[in-house]
């Protein structure tokens, strides 16, 4: 009895010091990885999985479409200003990675009269949408990719632009996935982010779904990624240029946004 009651104390210690220090819990969890750290306690708005420092955010799910589909999300967050920032040629290949239900893929689309947006997702009712809505407006460059949650399926060296809005802060496996995303580049091809501005507390999006460029800057850096410019012109967003270097020269530049 006595060895059974010493096992339940140093059982409930254990515990204790666990829930009470997630540090603990984030060493425990990665002691095979040091890329990310799981923790017990964490927000709960995020899936308690830590990158760089920063607890990746949840998933919104496909029951959420309309929310991306919103009237007011022209004046709240201008996407047709985030469309023209992209400086974009008819011959361009896009990939439009967390598509949703393909918002920015459709306004992207009549601009590639020789080029063609690749709509990446990981939920296939997502990309169903986005067919509903190509027989609809009858679009035909638009292409359909469902991604798993490492892997965004695109084809090595055959994107020109990658565009990710309000999205990168939920990928489950953001390192892996961007250096997918990086082998698909064409060399000098770019990667747009666009985020909630995280440094700016007055700005109503919780917290996990905001992001600093310091932040960005760092994680993109971690794969290779060249920060070229931010465009501060978006009510509530940042507008984040990186590129991949096409040069031995180019690699070698500091990202400093």
């Amino acid at each position: 009895m006595s060895n059974f009651l010493h096992f339940i104390v140093t059982f409930f210690v254990i515990l204790s010091c666990l829930l009470l220090n997630p540090t603990l819990t984030a060493q425990a969890a990665t002691s095979s990885s040091t890329v990310y750290q799981q923790r017990l306690i964490h927000s709960p708005d995020g899936i308690g999985k830590y990158y760089m420092g920063r607890e990746i955010a949840k998933v919104m799910g496909y029951t959420g479409a309309g929310w991306l589909e919103r009237p007011s999300r022209e004046p709240e967050e201008q996407p047709s200003k985030v469309v023209s920032l992209l400086n974009l040629k008819p011959n361009d290949v896009v990939a439009d990675i967390g598509a949703g239900t393909g918002y920015f893929s459709f306004r992207i689309a009549p601009l590639l009269t020789a080029g063609k947006v690749l709509a990446v997702d990981v939920q296939p009712e997502m990309l169903e949408l986005i067919e509903l809505f190509k027989k609809e407006k009858n679009i035909t460059n638009i292409e359909p990719i469902l991604a798993t949650l490492t892997d965004p399926n695109l084809p090595p060296n055959s994107v020109d632009l990658v565009l990710m809005v309000d999205a990168y802060h939920e990928l489950e496996y953001p390192q892996e996935v961007m250096q997918v995303i990086v082998k698909g580049l064409k060399p000098g091809g770019r990667v747009v982010l666009v985020e909630y501005r995280g440094e700016n507390p007055f700005i109503m999006i919780k917290g996990l779904h905001k992001m600093t460029q310091k932040q960005v800057s760092k994680e993109m850096q971690a794969v290779g990624l060249v920060w070229r410019e931010t465009k501060n012109l978006l009510p509530q967003q940042h507008l984040m240029v990186f590129e991949k270097p096409n040069s031995s020269a180019s690699r070698l530049r500091k990202i400093h946004p």
